[in-house]
Protein backbone atom coordinates (compact mmCIF):
# COMPACT_ATOMS: atom_id res chain seq x y z
CA UNK A 1 0.00 0.00 0.00
CA UNK A 2 1.45 3.39 -1.39
CA UNK A 3 1.58 6.14 1.87
CA UNK A 4 -1.36 8.60 0.70
CA UNK A 5 0.00 11.71 3.31
CA UNK A 6 1.43 12.58 6.80
CA UNK A 7 -0.37 13.34 9.54
CA UNK A 8 1.22 14.91 12.85
CA UNK A 9 -0.75 13.96 16.25
CA UNK A 10 -0.71 15.88 19.27
CA UNK A 11 -2.04 14.08 22.11
CA UNK A 12 -2.04 11.82 24.87
CA UNK A 13 -1.09 8.69 25.68
CA UNK A 14 -3.33 5.45 26.22
CA UNK A 15 -1.52 2.48 27.77
CA UNK A 16 -5.03 0.54 26.88
CA UNK A 17 -4.94 1.27 23.38
CA UNK A 18 -8.26 1.77 22.72
CA UNK A 19 -7.79 5.92 22.80
CA UNK A 20 -5.06 8.53 22.74
CA UNK A 21 -2.32 8.89 20.80
CA UNK A 22 -2.77 4.96 19.82
CA UNK A 23 -6.07 4.92 18.73
CA UNK A 24 -4.62 7.86 16.57
CA UNK A 25 -1.69 5.72 15.00
CA UNK A 26 -3.92 2.19 14.30
CA UNK A 27 -6.38 4.99 12.47
CA UNK A 28 -4.26 7.09 10.50
CA UNK A 29 -2.32 3.92 9.21
CA UNK A 30 -5.13 1.71 8.69
CA UNK A 31 -6.59 4.30 6.27
CA UNK A 32 -2.94 4.77 4.66
CA UNK A 33 -0.93 7.24 6.11
CA UNK A 34 2.00 7.89 8.46
CA UNK A 35 1.50 8.98 11.55
CA UNK A 36 3.88 11.28 13.66
CA UNK A 37 3.17 11.71 17.48
CA UNK A 38 4.01 14.40 19.77
CA UNK A 39 2.80 12.89 23.60
CA UNK A 40 1.06 15.94 25.84
CA UNK A 41 1.07 13.21 28.62
CA UNK A 42 1.38 9.43 29.52
CA UNK A 43 -2.31 7.86 31.27
CA UNK A 44 -2.02 4.49 33.03
CA UNK A 45 -5.92 3.54 31.80
CA UNK A 46 -8.04 0.30 30.80
CA UNK A 47 -11.67 -0.11 30.00
CA UNK A 48 -12.83 0.80 33.67
CA UNK A 49 -11.07 4.30 34.03
CA UNK A 50 -7.81 6.31 34.31
CA UNK A 51 -5.74 5.52 36.87
CA UNK A 52 -2.93 7.84 36.44
CA UNK A 53 -2.03 10.54 34.23
CA UNK A 54 2.10 12.01 33.88
CA UNK A 55 1.95 15.52 31.86
CA UNK A 56 5.03 15.58 29.34
CA UNK A 57 7.15 18.67 30.23
CA UNK A 58 6.07 21.47 28.06
CA UNK A 59 9.66 22.07 26.19
CA UNK A 60 9.61 18.42 25.26
CA UNK A 61 6.26 18.59 23.83
CA UNK A 62 7.18 21.44 21.56
CA UNK A 63 10.39 19.72 20.84
CA UNK A 64 8.09 16.84 19.42
CA UNK A 65 6.53 19.05 17.16
CA UNK A 66 8.72 21.13 15.72
CA UNK A 67 12.06 18.79 15.57
CA UNK A 68 9.46 16.72 13.65
CA UNK A 69 7.78 19.18 11.53
CA UNK A 70 11.12 20.38 10.28
CA UNK A 71 11.73 17.24 8.92
CA UNK A 72 8.59 15.73 7.76
CA UNK A 73 6.52 18.01 6.84
CA UNK A 74 2.37 16.78 8.28
CA UNK A 75 -0.12 17.36 5.29
CA UNK A 76 -2.25 17.67 8.39
CA UNK A 77 -2.43 17.85 12.25
CA UNK A 78 -4.78 16.25 14.77
CA UNK A 79 -5.12 17.46 18.34
CA UNK A 80 -6.26 15.86 20.88
CA UNK A 81 -5.67 16.18 25.33
CA UNK A 82 -4.20 19.34 25.96
CA UNK A 83 -4.52 19.66 29.80
CA UNK A 84 -3.41 22.57 31.10
CA UNK A 85 -3.30 26.56 29.89
CA UNK A 86 1.20 25.95 29.26
CA UNK A 87 0.17 23.11 27.04
CA UNK A 88 -1.78 24.69 24.70
CA UNK A 89 -0.13 27.73 24.32
CA UNK A 90 3.14 26.00 23.48
CA UNK A 91 1.37 24.11 20.87
CA UNK A 92 -0.17 27.05 19.55
CA UNK A 93 3.37 28.24 19.61
CA UNK A 94 4.95 25.45 17.75
CA UNK A 95 2.43 25.15 15.27
CA UNK A 96 2.53 28.70 14.09
CA UNK A 97 6.55 28.33 14.11
CA UNK A 98 6.22 25.27 12.25
CA UNK A 99 3.41 26.68 9.44
CA UNK A 100 1.71 23.67 9.97
CA UNK A 101 -1.89 23.69 8.19
CA UNK A 102 -5.01 21.50 7.47
CA UNK A 103 -5.39 21.50 11.88
CA UNK A 104 -8.43 19.08 13.74
CA UNK A 105 -9.25 19.48 17.20
CA UNK A 106 -10.74 16.80 19.14
CA UNK A 107 -11.25 18.99 22.53
CA UNK A 108 -11.00 16.29 24.89
CA UNK A 109 -12.21 17.12 28.39
CA UNK A 110 -13.56 13.76 30.10
CA UNK A 111 -12.38 10.36 29.77
CA UNK A 112 -15.16 7.25 28.91
CA UNK A 113 -14.72 6.36 32.36
CA UNK A 114 -15.59 9.89 33.95
CA UNK A 115 -11.50 11.28 34.68
CA UNK A 116 -11.46 14.90 33.89
CA UNK A 117 -8.33 15.59 31.33
CA UNK A 118 -8.32 19.75 31.57
CA UNK A 119 -8.59 22.11 33.54
CA UNK A 120 -11.17 25.10 33.66
CA UNK A 121 -8.21 27.50 33.02
CA UNK A 122 -7.73 25.62 30.11
CA UNK A 123 -10.95 25.40 28.67
CA UNK A 124 -11.16 29.23 28.81
CA UNK A 125 -7.74 30.07 27.26
CA UNK A 126 -8.91 27.05 24.35
CA UNK A 127 -12.02 29.26 23.82
CA UNK A 128 -10.18 32.27 23.50
CA UNK A 129 -6.93 31.56 21.62
CA UNK A 130 -7.23 27.90 19.98
CA UNK A 131 -10.30 27.77 18.41
CA UNK A 132 -9.95 30.30 16.03
CA UNK A 133 -6.76 29.13 14.80
CA UNK A 134 -7.54 25.49 13.30
CA UNK A 135 -9.81 24.42 10.57
CA UNK A 136 -12.58 21.73 12.40
CA UNK A 137 -13.29 21.35 16.29
CA UNK A 138 -15.19 17.71 16.75
CA UNK A 139 -16.44 18.15 20.09
CA UNK A 140 -19.48 15.36 21.43
CA UNK A 141 -22.26 16.84 23.35
CA UNK A 142 -21.13 17.09 26.77
CA UNK A 143 -18.14 18.95 25.61
CA UNK A 144 -19.80 20.84 23.45
CA UNK A 145 -21.98 21.79 26.53
CA UNK A 146 -18.75 22.89 28.48
CA UNK A 147 -17.54 25.20 25.64
CA UNK A 148 -20.89 26.64 25.03
CA UNK A 149 -22.43 26.29 28.57
CA UNK A 150 -25.56 25.64 26.90
CA UNK A 151 -27.91 22.02 27.89
CA UNK A 152 -28.13 20.13 24.45
CA UNK A 153 -30.86 17.18 24.47
CA UNK A 154 -32.05 17.62 21.06
CA UNK A 155 -30.54 18.24 17.14
CA UNK A 156 -31.40 22.09 17.24
CA UNK A 157 -29.60 22.98 20.48
CA UNK A 158 -26.81 21.04 18.57
CA UNK A 159 -27.20 23.70 15.89
CA UNK A 160 -27.24 26.46 18.21
CA UNK A 161 -24.08 24.73 20.23
CA UNK A 162 -22.17 24.95 17.10
CA UNK A 163 -22.99 28.27 15.84
CA UNK A 164 -22.09 29.75 19.79
CA UNK A 165 -18.69 27.98 18.70
CA UNK A 166 -18.54 29.38 15.18
CA UNK A 167 -19.24 33.12 16.51
CA UNK A 168 -15.79 32.27 19.34
CA UNK A 169 -14.22 32.01 16.08
CA UNK A 170 -14.16 28.36 15.13
CA UNK A 171 -14.12 28.00 11.19
CA UNK A 172 -15.83 24.65 10.87
CA UNK A 173 -17.38 22.58 13.67
CA UNK A 174 -18.94 18.77 14.03
CA UNK A 175 -21.22 17.63 16.52
CA UNK A 176 -21.19 14.41 17.44
CA UNK A 177 -24.63 13.35 18.53
CA UNK A 178 -23.36 10.00 20.21
CA UNK A 179 -24.91 11.01 23.52
CA UNK A 180 -28.41 12.09 22.31
CA UNK A 181 -30.87 9.16 23.53
CA UNK A 182 -32.49 7.92 20.19
CA UNK A 183 -31.83 4.78 17.77
CA UNK A 184 -30.47 6.87 15.17
CA UNK A 185 -26.66 8.77 15.62
CA UNK A 186 -26.68 12.48 13.84
CA UNK A 187 -23.67 14.14 13.31
CA UNK A 188 -23.77 18.04 12.24
CA UNK A 189 -20.90 19.58 10.28
CA UNK A 190 -21.39 23.30 9.94
CA UNK A 191 -19.99 26.61 9.23
CA UNK A 192 -20.88 29.91 8.44
CA UNK A 193 -22.16 28.60 4.54
CA UNK A 194 -23.63 25.27 5.12
CA UNK A 195 -24.80 22.76 7.55
CA UNK A 196 -25.24 18.96 6.77
CA UNK A 197 -26.95 16.52 9.16
CA UNK A 198 -24.91 12.75 8.74
CA UNK A 199 -27.06 10.19 10.04
CA UNK A 200 -26.71 6.44 11.00
CA UNK A 201 -28.35 3.94 12.60
CA UNK A 202 -26.31 3.58 16.20
CA UNK A 203 -24.85 0.43 17.14
CA UNK A 204 -25.90 -0.18 20.88
CA UNK A 205 -22.66 -1.33 22.52
CA UNK A 206 -20.41 -0.30 25.76
CA UNK A 207 -17.51 -0.93 23.39
CA UNK A 208 -17.21 3.29 22.35
CA UNK A 209 -13.56 3.48 24.08
CA UNK A 210 -11.85 5.99 21.89
CA UNK A 211 -14.29 6.87 19.02
CA UNK A 212 -13.86 10.32 19.51
CA UNK A 213 -10.13 10.01 18.78
CA UNK A 214 -10.51 7.71 16.16
CA UNK A 215 -12.92 10.19 14.32
CA UNK A 216 -10.86 13.11 14.41
CA UNK A 217 -7.61 11.65 13.39
CA UNK A 218 -9.72 9.48 10.31
CA UNK A 219 -10.84 13.35 9.65
CA UNK A 220 -7.16 14.53 9.56
CA UNK A 221 -6.21 11.65 7.45
CA UNK A 222 -8.69 12.15 4.81
CA UNK A 223 -8.36 15.81 5.01
CA UNK A 224 -4.29 15.39 4.17
CA UNK A 225 -5.24 13.51 1.41
CA UNK A 226 -6.68 16.14 -0.04
CA UNK A 227 -10.72 15.53 0.29
CA UNK A 228 -12.68 18.61 1.55
CA UNK A 229 -13.43 18.41 5.53
CA UNK A 230 -16.95 17.86 4.63
CA UNK A 231 -16.23 14.72 2.65
CA UNK A 232 -13.00 14.24 5.34
CA UNK A 233 -16.10 14.23 7.89
CA UNK A 234 -18.41 11.74 5.88
CA UNK A 235 -15.77 9.29 5.06
CA UNK A 236 -14.57 9.66 8.94
CA UNK A 237 -17.96 8.91 10.66
CA UNK A 238 -18.52 5.72 8.37
CA UNK A 239 -15.11 4.74 9.46
CA UNK A 240 -15.81 5.04 12.79
CA UNK A 241 -19.08 3.35 12.36
CA UNK A 242 -17.38 0.31 11.20
CA UNK A 243 -14.99 0.47 13.80
CA UNK A 244 -17.72 -0.12 16.27
CA UNK A 245 -20.07 -2.13 14.12
CA UNK A 246 -17.19 -4.72 14.21
CA UNK A 247 -15.86 -4.14 17.47
CA UNK A 248 -13.69 -6.75 20.07
CA UNK A 249 -15.27 -7.37 23.02
CA UNK A 250 -12.11 -6.63 24.99
CA UNK A 251 -12.13 -5.82 28.98
CA UNK A 252 -14.34 -5.62 31.45
CA UNK A 253 -15.35 -1.79 30.86
CA UNK A 254 -15.74 0.52 27.81
CA UNK A 255 -13.94 -1.57 25.26
CA UNK A 256 -12.04 -0.30 22.39
CA UNK A 257 -13.53 -0.72 18.90
CA UNK A 258 -12.20 -2.00 15.62
CA UNK A 259 -9.27 0.11 13.71
CA UNK A 260 -8.68 -2.85 11.39
CA UNK A 261 -12.09 -2.34 9.64
CA UNK A 262 -10.76 -0.68 6.86
CA UNK A 263 -9.00 -3.34 5.39
CA UNK A 264 -12.41 -5.70 5.26
CA UNK A 265 -14.23 -2.18 3.85
CA UNK A 266 -11.56 -0.63 1.56
CA UNK A 267 -12.59 -2.46 -1.37
CA UNK A 268 -16.03 -1.58 -1.61
CA UNK A 269 -15.92 1.80 -0.91
CA UNK A 270 -12.83 2.37 -2.69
Amino acid sequence: MKIKSKILIIAGSDSSGGAGIQADIKSVTSLGSYAMTAITAVTAQNTTGVKSIIPIPIKEISNQIEFTSKDIKPDSVKIGMLHSTQVINSVLKSIKKSNLKKIILDPVMVAKGGAKLIDDKAILFMKKKLVKRIDLITPNIPEAEILTKIKIKSILDMKNAAKILLDLGAKNVLIKGGHLGSTTMTDIFINKKETTIFTNRKVKTKNTHGTGCTLSSAIATYYGCGKTLKKSCELGIRYVNNAIRTRPNFGKGNGPINHLNSFIIEKKFR
